[in-house]
């Protein structure tokens, strides 16, 4: 991929930040937050997104703290070249790599860039030790690209109860600006006037912010593992970007950052590897009323999706149709999520040639939970697959339908119950119990392609298992 001329915002990428980063042109991003996958080999298995999303979070690094540390550099390198002289980049990571990354930063900014290192302060929050002190901060290294140059825009923090409680002695007036004090000043011709000093409504910010996680019942919580607050996204955007200024996020996970940045007037972009995250992005972005929003890179071939991680795929999958997850990852018994509206059983397979016992064990799936018509998604299926399927509405009564991605990108998959009697009358057939008599497996199949849509039929000169 040829580099690119010119930068548009308002777009999400679907892709490996590194590869992206490398189209962007030199020196036109304001803004950069952010928070990489940390060095702490915690692996999340979780319900995310509107509490109906699934996926596979790992942050797990095989070689050791320079494997990861080498990974973050190139990546930084990148960073540091397509940043404005007048750019700000803020690095979010923990104890557990902190004191890597800041020589690591040193190395690729230059340690004279070196601004600020901030303690994010998150409060109640802590991992529970019985020997040592409990962790209750992240750290967040700012950087320029040229000291002095950079965009800082000054936030004021509130004044303490004491300091507060002092001041207001002092400025012992008001009107409708707020408190004053009066006081004598210097004029340029050496005579002096009495003139009003109201009281600030604050004091300098800090380098140690105290805000609280996002809580369970905050209204802001999607339930991703790794979300951060909109407020100190918001203290970011404010100090370090201007109205209009380009803030990036490589790595944008749930999108907080460029929610701040919508709401603050700054045009944003970010990158995610996870198709997942890009759609929970462009809900979320949409919620608070953006409608520019273009999506780069998502899977649209089956090649693409073959290459997806398993959560990846079947999150995918669910989205397609509209269909709402499992609510439970490990231990879903066979079921994957459920039709949309009726809410019938959904498995999903990332394989091809699909075949007799997967159908058999779906059947058992769909029992347990109550129904009888389910729906199994996969990129192909083999002929005992079909049979399986014919057999058990014969024996069983059960409406299994085999679903191809194929169909589903084409937009051909019908997942919607059909009204009585439009499959019309099917071949009569003897008791399951009497073996002998049974009908054949041609006789089965023959009498299931009246009763199954297209999408489960299958297709001339199908295979074996």
């Amino acid at each position: 991929m040829a580099p690119i001329g010119f930068l548009e915002t308002g777009v999400i990428y679907c892709d490996d930040n590194l590869h992206r980063l490398s189209q962007f042109p030199a020196e036109c991003i304001d803004l950069v937050y952010l928070d990489p996958p940390f060095f702490s080999n915690r692996h999340y298995e979780v319900i995310w997104g509107d509490e109906a999303e699934v996926r596979s979070f790992e942050d797990r690094w095989q070689g050791g703290i320079q494997v990861y540390v080498n990974w973050m550099q190139e990546r930084m390198l990148e960073l540091h070249r397509i940043l404005k002289p007048t750019g700000s980049i803020y690095l979010h990571c923990d104890w557990h790599a902190s004191h890597y990354l800041k020589v690591m930063m040193d190395e690729v900014f230059g340690r004279p860039n070196f601004i600020n290192e901030v303690i994010w302060y998150y409060g109640p929050k802590a991992t529970q030790r019985v020997s040592s002190f409990q962790h209750k901060h992240d750290t967040i290294f700012l950087y320029g690209t040229q000291l002095g140059h950079h965009t800082f825009n000054l936030q004021l923090q509130e004044y303490g109860e004491g300091s507060l409680a002092e001041r207001r002695t002092r400025y012992d007036q008001g009107d409708d600006r707020g408190p004053y004090r009066m006081t004598t000043r210097r004029t340029g011709d050496g005579s002096k006037v009495r003139a009003k000093v109201y009281l600030k409504s604050g004091v300098p910010m800090t380098d140690v912010w105290d805000i609280p996680v996002i809580n369970s019942t905050s209204k802001e919580r999607l339930g991703y593992p790794t979300q951060k607050p909109e407020a100190l996204m918001e203290r970011i955007v404010l100090a370090s970007s201007n109205h209009g200024d380009i803030v990036l996020d490589p790595f944008c996970g749930c999108g907080t950052t460029l929610v701040a940045a919508q709401r603050l007037g700054r045009q944003w972009i970010g990158i995610d590897i996870s198709p997942t995250a890009v759609n929970l992005m462009k809900r979320r972005l949409e919620r608070i009323g953006t409608t520019d929003i273009k999506l780069v890179g998502m899977p649209v071939t089956e090649a693409q999706l073959h290459a997806l991680k398993p959560f990846e795929f079947q999150n995918w999958v669910i989205d397609r149709i509209n269909g709402t997850h499992s609510p439970r990852k490990s231990g879903d018994m066979g079921i994957d999520g459920f039709s949309f509206m009726l809410h019938e059983p959904i498995q999903v397979k990332q394989s091809d040639g699909i075949g007799r016992n997967v159908v058999d064990n779906f059947e058992t799936a769909v029992k347990r939970v109550g129904h009888v018509k389910g729906y199994i998604m996969a990129f192909s299926f083999g002929r005992g697959a079909y049979e399986e399927v014919a057999r058990a509405r014969a024996e069983a009564g059960l409406d299994i339908r085999l679903v191809k991605v194929s169909d589903l990108l084409a937009d051909k998959a019908d997942l919607v119950t059909p009204e009585p009697g439009m499959f019309g009358t099917d071949l009569p057939l003897p008791s399951a119990r009497d073996a002998d008599s049974r009908p054949s497996i041609e006789e089965l199949i023959e009498s299931a392609r009246g009763a199954l849509p297209r999408a489960a039929e299958p297709p001339e000169g199908y295979g074996s298992d």
